[in-house]
């Protein structure tokens, strides 16, 4: 706290200057404004308890809340939020204008309106709500539309492209689908072609063998086959039988496989009486181990006519027709197989 100094004593006269030396004289001082030093250095001033700091704090949360409030909102799709301050907190902030360094920048009027809003309608303009002034439509709700529309464009596109990916598989399949009955329907084209050209050639040949049926003939009847061309063993010279033996009674009558001319006629060996018959074509048709003959040299025959009977003559076990057949060129082929492309049936 400032004092005063004390009060100062009565000037001092040395004796060499008329002064009493003996004794001092005291005078009552009384202190005037012009008389007291001003206090100079450091002041102790008091703190205030509540006013003025206590409404500067909440006012500070306040602000605080608010802006916090409008950041969240910024952020996050949240409801509004209202800030409200007890009354009696409420009752003890000062006014702008009466706060040091605020008052003079603001004006009667503004000042009234400021301390006119409360604080609760700062703090919702800035939480994105609808505020005193009117306002609508703030940050948040601007953030939370634009969100809202990405996710409807992505949704979408995704599902264009889901429904893109199903009709591509959807056309893949229809066309594999598609490929495959193609496929199968020229595999049974080609099947059922296949199978009428068979029976078409199948007809021709029937057709054929019918007509050389007619024109061929059996060398003789009533038999049975006992050796085949090929076969193997000592009772042929050559080693393997050279024709076809049908085995029939002495006297069964032998007759002439197709129309030609007879070659030769009389004994042959092994083969005992033999007759060639040669056809047009030139291949040699030999009948051997006959018992007779009824049929010369340069006779020309028809089909189906006798011209000798079944004997034992030769190199035999028993009565039996000894067939071979031969080409142009002297080559043996199997009776058998001939007969048959001839469409007779053994």
């Amino acid at each position: 706290m400032a004092s005063n100094m004390p009060a100062p004593e009565a000037p001092f006269v040395p004796a060499h200057f008329g002064g009493d030396t003996a004794e001092r004289t005291w005078e009552e001082w009384n202190p005037t404004e012009e008389s007291i030093r001003p206090v100079r250095g450091r002041h102790r001033v008091v703190k205030q308890r509540g006013g003025l700091a206590r409404s500067s704090t909440v006012l500070g949360v306040g602000v605080i809340a608010a802006v916090g409030a409008g950041g969240i909102a910024t952020a996050q799709d949240k409801p509004a939020v209202s800030i409200s301050l007890p009354d009696s907190i409420a009752d003890k902030l000062p006014d702008a204008a009466s706060l040091p360094g605020v008052g003079s920048l603001l004006s009667d009027d503004s000042g009234s309106e400021a301390n006119a809003a409360p604080l609760t309608a700062m703090t919702t303009v800035a939480d994105g709500g609808t505020g005193a002034d009117g306002q609508s439509a703030g940050a948040g709700e601007a953030l939370r539309a634009r969100i809202l529309q990405q996710v409807e464009q992505q949704r979408a596109e995704a599902d264009a492209e889901a429904k893109a990916a199903a009709e591509k598989l959807a056309a893949e399949q229809a066309a594999a689908a598609a490929a495959k009955q193609q496929s199968e329907a020229e595999a049974q084209a080609a099947e059922e072609k296949r199978k009428a050209e068979e029976a078409a050639r199948a007809k021709e040949e029937a057709e054929r063998l019918a007509k050389l049926a007619a024109s061929y003939a059996l060398p003789t009847s009533s038999y049975t086959i006992t050796s085949t061309y090929g076969e193997s063993g000592s009772m042929w010279s050559s080693g393997q039988h050279t024709g076809l033996d049908f085995a029939a009674p002495t006297g069964t009558p032998v007759k002439a496989v197709h129309g030609g001319t007879i070659k030769s006629a009389g004994w042959s060996g092994s083969y005992g009486y033999r007759i060639v018959l040669e056809l047009e074509d030139g291949t040699e048709v030999w009948y051997a181990h006959l018992s007779s003959m009824t049929a010369s040299a340069g006779q020309t025959v028809a089909t189906g006519e006798t011209i000798g009977r079944v004997g034992a003559t030769g190199n035999v076990t028993g009565p039996h027709l000894h067939m071979e057949v031969h080409t142009a060129g002297g080559s043996g082929l199997d009776p058998m197989a001939w007969l048959r492309d001839k469409g007779l049936t053994i």
